[in-house]
């Protein structure tokens, strides 16, 4: 195995000050004899470097992480975010503590947090045949395709019938992905860390409207079973449009997402809350009281 010496920082291009950011922290690390820079949209071309590369600092937000872990975990290869976006969920330092608090990341002292990943493999109905593979940091999506018809999405477990779904679409989720699509529909949170896959309905319109949590080790089918176009989605990013009687089949996939992390677990609470804007401050007590 070759040594993992090199430090890649992958940067969102439409962020302007992304790329001089990524410059930046080159420039004070003193690595620009181990660094490669990279857009998010471009990191596949790195593969060369990758099995090579050590930390890769992300600098964007979610989606530029989602985007980024979707071409590395097969390379096993921890990142640190930078959040340039909004919410940063996933985020690890803010864009005016990144040059003091990098160097701590990089020396590769800091707890590793492993988060699960799903694989959703598209089954042709007319042959029975894989047409793609693809994995997931976040969710996995069968819906609507811009069209104001409800879906008929049948709905299996383990091979067992659940339900069909008649809805805009069905979601099936990571504990990291609770807090994206998933919780906008209504769904519970889950500690991100959690083995735990969610199935989450989005505006059912009849049956079962709750999300129902299953074991790591679950595999999840779902087909469109109307003629209204369909869309298969993985991480907010359209990936293919499915053909009447395709099977999507979503189970754990044998990567993992690795984040560096410099607090414990417990921080994801506080953290939690201060980005959904729910930082709760006590009242001072009265004295008469």
């Amino acid at each position: 195995m070759p040594a993992r010496n090199l430090i890649g920082l992958v940067y969102n291009s439409r962020l302007p000050d992304a790329a001089g950011l990524a410059k930046a922290l080159v420039k004070s690390l003193g690595i620009e004899e181990r660094a490669w820079i990279s857009t998010a949209g471009s990191v596949g071309e790195m593969s060369d470097r990758l099995e090579s590369t050590g930390l890769i600092a992300v600098i964007g937000g979610d989606g530029t992480i989602l985007r980024t872990v979707r071409v590395i975990a097969p390379y096993s290869v921890p990142i640190v975010g930078i959040n340039l976006g909004r919410m940063g969920f996933m985020t690890e330092l803010q864009e005016e503590e990144a040059a003091e608090k990098l160097p701590a990341y990089v020396d590769g002292s800091l707890r590793v947090e492993e988060r699960m990943m799903l694989e959703a493999t598209v089954t042709s109905g007319s042959d029975g045949t894989p047409r793609l593979t693809l994995h997931a940091l976040n969710d996995v999506v069968v819906g609507r395709s811009g069209t104001a018809q409800l879906l008929d999405i049948e709905t299996s477990i383990d091979g067992v019938p659940l339900t069909t779904y008649r809805a805009d679409a069905v979601i099936v989720s990571t504990a990291t992905g609770s807090t994206g699509y998933a919780l906008s529909a209504g769904g519970p949170i889950l500690y991100p860390e959690a083995r735990l896959m969610l199935v989450q309905p989005v505006a059912a319109h009849t049956g079962l409207r709750d999300g129902l949590v299953l074991p790591a080790d679950s595999s999840v089918y779902l087909k469109a079973s109307n003629e209204h176009q369909a869309t298969l989605s993985l991480d907010g990013f359209a990936d293919m449009t499915l053909e009447v009687g395709d099977m999507v089949t979503i189970r754990r996939s044998p990567h993992l997402a690795l984040f560096l992390r410099a607090h414990a677990p417990s921080t994801f609470y506080a953290a939690l809350m201060r980005r959904l804007g729910l930082i709760y401050r006590s009242k001072p007590r009265d004295s008469d009281d």
